[in-house]
């Protein structure tokens, strides 16, 4: 029998939750100081590579510029360029602007998680176990590099980690969003999970700018 009580109160709660716009970019490499006229949303999400050299000085001017950007949700992951945050602690951010390093939060409703790209974790062998921690209920993915064969090919071979494609498949997350190769911008589809590479520089790391005015925007 229907539990009227119960199915009030999860209409209720369904019917608070709005739609959450979101834009995704990647790969910016210290030249975001140049996207003076992203689109509107609710809140950006930034997979990584936002430094070339993975310098500190990179790092805060991208943290400032991003904190200053007029979204309500902010969040970023770290890629395999802003090695200088391996093992480091971020504070003092806005309360809207959220690192996650391994780590996940949950904004509206929505269970984001992210995983970053650091040389080290991958010699070390703690990439692999850090995918492993990603959790299931997650409804949206952030990582740095691409699942196996999903917006991972340059025109020679496949850059996409095998683990990331396996973890996947038993998450199926609602939105994959990442970056690293500069060559396979876009979005797919496949087993109800949308996919993003929304890297914004060629294999030269120029900007490309019809990747600019097409920028993913989901709604969740």
């Amino acid at each position: 029998m229907l539990n009227k009580e119960k199915s009030k109160g999860s209409l209720m709660t369904a019917m608070q939750i709005k739609h959450l716009s979101m834009l995704h970019l990647s790969d910016t490499h210290s030249m975001h100081r140049q996207l003076t006229k992203l689109p509107d949303a609710d809140m950006i999400v930034h997979s990584g590579d936002f430094t070339m050299a993975g310098t500190e000085q990179e790092v805060f001017d991208f943290i400032n510029w991003f904190c200053d950007l007029p979204y309500r949700h902010k969040i970023f992951i770290a890629g395999n360029h802003d090695d200088c945050l391996y093992g480091a602690e971020l504070s003092g951010l806005d309360d809207n602007c959220h690192y996650l390093c391994n780590s996940g939060i949950n904004i509206e409703g929505r269970k984001f998680y992210g995983v970053p790209m650091f040389i080290g974790d991958d010699m070390s062998g703690k990439y692999k176990e850090y995918l492993s921690d990603i959790p299931n209920d997650t409804d949206v993915l952030i990582t740095h590099q691409p699942p196996l064969c999903v917006l991972d090919y340059d025109g020679h071979r496949h850059y996409g980690s095998p683990g990331l494609f396996e973890k996947i498949q038993i998450v199926r997350p609602r939105l994959h969003l990442f970056g690293h190769i500069h060559a396979a911008f876009g979005t797919s589809l496949s087993n109800g999970t949308i996919f993003s590479n929304a890297a914004l520089v060629d294999e030269q790391y120029y900007f490309v700018q019809g990747r600019i005015a097409a920028l993913p925007i989901f709604r969740l």
